[in-house]
Formats: structure tokens, C-alpha cells, sequence
């Protein structure tokens, strides 16, 4: 397939503080560099951009040689926390700033939403800006005036499309300015944090539109957000920037847990193990938009085990437990585990009944006699992005060979919240 976007080399230095060399001889000698097309001669290499820390110098790279391809009809996050580079990248691509070194080519025409009312002439009215950014993208007055009516009906600003845009709320400005984004005849679809202003349900409008976009109209849609579900939900290829550069490209899910384990400090710990029961990690988190959290652990045991119970505890946003599944309901009375074998613990919950935020989860095991022979702390970490409602906890855990029946489901009974 053919690309979209190919960046080769690319990065971006921001000098901060002062723009001076501090000299007017060394500023002259800046100056003819730069129309003679060289490098400036006072450009210095800085630290990576760690936003956390100080830097020696007064030279940031927010990007340092980053190299990728989009290929046309593609829909690829760019996920990173803040200041990882992101929206920098986001303008390079839109041609807004230009890079320091590096190259990037585009085929065909970019919309760009990168701020709230990006574009938009707050004089003009609702009806005039859509005129004038389709005009900015090189489309004739005939093509908008094609796509007009769709573009206000999808806003749902129609009342007020003949008001100057000043007098919009920060949720009208990024209604009208994505209509207009996503329905003028581009090539390319960028899209940053701007979404996030709006309701949920015209967050899930956006996505949808950005789906038809990318899957049914062939167009590349690169898409930058906080929100893993919405990322999940839309991009079937994620890039992960961290201090300016790439840590890693690929498949969604495989890059969304790159990100939950990047800045996770805490890493798992063991508390307590009486020897019987090894913790040998996680092998799989995913989450599937925001319905499904499933784990699989996998553990060894050293002597058989005839009878235990498994615990887990939810801790949100640094917080104590919020969420504690009491280990009666995974009683696992009748399986056993073999003297030097390998099993696996599969868990799979239902996201709904959990708020909105950061979640860390601990693991107990214990005896018959209720005593624990394993506590493993910050076994994973993982985020819920939309509040919904507490009800009921539709939970399944599976317990693998080699115990003995060989696979057995239990369900979480209803009485046991």
C-alpha cells in the first residue's frame, strides 16, 4: 500500500529563554548560515526532554530523530504522557513549524485540530469559517457548499452557525471545527487532544466519524490522546514517544501496555511467599475499548497443592483498596496443583462497574486454613477512562493445567459483592 506519511531523521530543538547567541557578531554569523542554508553554528546538543528535570543548557530536542510511515487509509495513535512530543509532531506533520533536521513528506492535503478554535477567525461567523478553511485547503466554493449542510448537522451548532465564533463555548469551537475538519475533502486527518472538550456523546460521534473516515473512505487518520479506550476503539497501529523519541510502533494493544508499564514506578513486589507458590509475571493485559480487563498469571508450584483460594484487590489512583473480591468466591475446593509444575490464572471483568481513573492490582493466595503463601503487590496497572455504574461484577476465572480437572470456570456469585 502506499504511504501517506514518511518522516526520515526527524527532530525539533526549541531554544529556551533567550533567541541571542549573546553577541551581535556570533548573531550576524547565525543569520548568514541560515539564509545560506546551513546548520546554525551555535546549535547545541541538549539532554533528552525530560520535562521533570533540568537541563544544563538552553536547548530542548522535543523530537530527536524519529522514523515512521503511515500508510494511506491507516488509523495510528501517537500516545505518550505530557511533554513526550506529541503535539509537536502533530504540528511538524501539519506543517505549522518546520523541523530542525530530519525530513517529512505527505501525500495529499492535511485538516489538521490540533487547539480549540485552531483555524477559526473568531470575527467571522460559524457559516463564514467553514467557507474559509475549506478555502485554506484548496477546495473550491462548489465542493463546500456541497458539504455544508452535512458539516453544520453534524456539529449540531445550526442555530448558532450564523454567530461570530467569539461568542462560542469551548465545546462549540471543537464541534464546528471537527465537522469541518473531517468533512472537507482531505487527504489526511489529524486530530489532537481537542476531543476531550467535548460530551461523551460526541466524543463516541468523533470516533465513529473518524472510523467511517479511516475504514470506509480510505483517508489516514493520525489520532493523539490520553484516553487507551478511545485509542483502543479507533487505531489499529499506536506509536509510543517518550522524552522526544519513539520507544515503540505497533499493534494497539501491544503498545497500550508498553504505555500502562512505561510509567508504572511501582513495579510489582512480593510481600509474602512461603516457598509453595512462585510469582513468574503477567503474561497479558489487554482491554477491549473499555468492556474488558483480562490477566493472565502465571505462577509455579514447588510441593502439591491440594485445595487453595485466590484474592484480588483493585487500589485506584494511589489510593487504598477501592475494590476488594473476596477470595470466597473464587474457592477452588477439589482442583489441585501437581509438586513442581506451572499453572495459569486467567482473570476477565467487566470494566463497567469501575469510575474513571488509574488502577493497580494485588494478588493473594491462601491455604485451606486461610493463611497466605502468596501476596504479590502492583501486579499490573491499568486505566478506565469513562464513568459508568456499580452493578453487577460479571467476573470469570480460569484455572489452568496442569491442574487437575484440567480447566474449570468460576463464576463470581452475586450474593458475594
Amino acid at each position: 500500500m502506499a504511504k501517506a506519511i514518511t518522516v526520515e531523521g526527524l527532530s525539533k530543538a526549541y531554544q529556551l529563554g533567550d533567541f541571542g547567541t549573546g553577541t551581535i557578531s556570533r548573531d550576524v554569523e547565525r543569520f548568514f548560515a541560515r539564509i545560506r542554508g546551513k546548520e546554525d553554528p551555535y546549535l547545541r546538543i541538549g539532554e533528552t526532554n525530560d520535562r521533570t528535570t533540568k537541563g544544563e543548557n538552553d536547548i530542548v530536542w522535543c523530537l530527536k530523530d524519529l522514523n515512521f510511515d503511515v500508510e494511506e487509509g491507516d488509523a495510528v495513535g501517537i500516545i505518550g504522557r505530557n511533554g513526550a512530543g506529541k503535539s509537536t509532531l502533530l504540528k511538524v506533520l501539519s506543517r505549522i513549524t518546520s523541523p530542525t533536521t530530519g525530513s517529512v513528506k505527505v501525500k495529499g492535503r492535511i485538516a489538521s485540530l490540533l487547539e480549540v478554535g485552531t483555524g477559526f477567525h473568531p470575527e467571522l461567523s460559524g457559516r463564514e469559517n467553514i467557507f474559509l478553511n475549506g478555502a485554506i485547503l484548496g477546495m473550491r466554493k462548489s465542493e463546500i457548499k456541497r458539504r455544508f449542510d452535512e458539516i453544520v448537522v453534524f456539529s449540531g451548532v445550526e442555530r448558532y452557525i450564523d454567530t461570530p465564533v467569539k461568542r462560542y463555548s469551548s465545546g462549540m469551537y471543537v464541534r464546528l471545527a471537527f465537522a469541518v475538519a473531517a468533512h472537507l475533502e482531505s487527504e489526511i486527518l489529524i486530530v489532537d487532544e481537542v476531543l476531550a472538550v467535548g460530551d461523551a456523546e460526541f466524543q463516541k460521534k468523533c470516533l465513529g466519524k473518524m472510523g467511517d473516515i479511516s475504514k470506509g473512505e480510505g483517508r489516514t487518520v493520525l489520532f493523539v490522546s490520553h484516553n487507551m479506550a478511545s485509542i483502543s476503539a479507533l487505531c489499529s497501529k499506536c506509536i509510543l514517544l517518550n522524552n522526544g523519541a519513539i520507544h515503540s510502533i505497533g499493534k494497539t494493544t501491544n503498545i497500550v501496555d508498553d504505555y500502562l508499564n512505561l510509567y508504572d514506578n511501582n513495579k510489582e513486589t512480593i510481600i509474602k511467599s512461603n516457598g509453595n507458590l512462585t510469582w513468574k509475571g503477567l503474561t497479558k493485559l489487554y482491554i477491549n475499548g473499555s468492556d474488558k480487563i483480562n490477566l493472565i498469571m502465571n505462577l509455579g508450584s514447588t510441593v502439591r497443592i491440594n485445595e487453595f483460594f485466590v484474592d484480588f484487590s483493585f487500589s485506584a489512583n494511589g489510593t487504598t483498596d477501592s475494590l476488594h473480591l473476596r477470595h470466597e468466591a473464587y474457592n477452588v475446593n477439589g482442583l489441585h496443583v501437581e509438586a513442581n509444575s506451572d499453572f495459569k490464572i486467567q482473570l476477565e471483568i467487566d470494566a463497567c462497574f469501575l469510575v474513571a481513573g488509574s488502577y493497580k492490582m494485588t494478588i493473594y493466595v491462601y491455604d485451606k486454613l486461610q493463611n497466605v503463601i502468596l501476596w504479590v503487590e502492583n501486579i499490573t496497572a491499568f486505566e478506565i477512562n469513562s464513568d459508568s455504574y456499580f452493578g453487577e461484577l460479571p467476573i470469570t476465572l480460569s484455572i489452568r493445567a496442569p491442574i487437575n480437572p484440567p480447566f474449570k470456570i468460576i463464576k463470581l456469585d452475586e450474593n458475594s459483592h
